[in-house]
């Protein structure tokens, strides 16, 4: 058990040092594996999405109900929620229509991983409840340590 408990606050230690790092705003962006014509990308506009670079979604978030809200009138956690969706929804979408299997799966991860973290961070920022917040807290730890074993696979394998 004290080896349990000495990973795990190493892991909490590591998460609270990356997530600054990793702390996403209108600018996160997927690695270059993930978004280099040499990837082996298919055109978006083939699928009567339009060109979709770094956080430009089009109409992803109209085509996920987002028609009519009104995020002023939410909560903010709600609000922060949705502004960070609308980053790396497009993202993971990008990383996934890599041609090769592989890298499709790292890069449309490592999107919907940071979605996880961002979602944590709302949590951490808003939420009250212990079992939440521990649980946001653990999530953070193991996505951020997923991103940089995705992020290194992606360096050493991705052409």
């Amino acid at each position: 058990m004290p080896i349990a408990k000495t990973t795990l606050a190493a892991a909490v230690a590591l998460a609270a040092l990356s997530v600054p790092a990793l702390a996403q705003e209108a600018d996160f962006q997927l690695p270059a594996q993930c978004t280099s014509a040499a990837a082996g990308g298919m055109d978006h506009s083939a699928m009567g999405h339009g060109a979709m670079h770094g956080n430009q979604g089009g109409g992803m978030m109209g085509m996920m109900g987002m028609m009519g809200m009104d995020l002023a009138t939410m909560p903010e956690h709600v609000q922060q929620n949705m502004r960070k969706m609308m980053i790396t929804m497009p993202a993971m979408h990008q990383g996934m229509l890599n041609a090769d299997a592989d890298v499709a799966f790292a890069c449309g991860m490592i999107a919907h991983h940071q979605g996880a973290i961002d979602m944590a961070e709302v949590l951490l920022a808003h939420g009250d409840d212990p079992q939440m917040r521990a649980l946001a807290e653990e999530i953070i730890a193991a996505q951020v340590a997923e991103i940089g074993q995705m992020t290194e696979w992606l360096a050493a394998n991705a052409n």
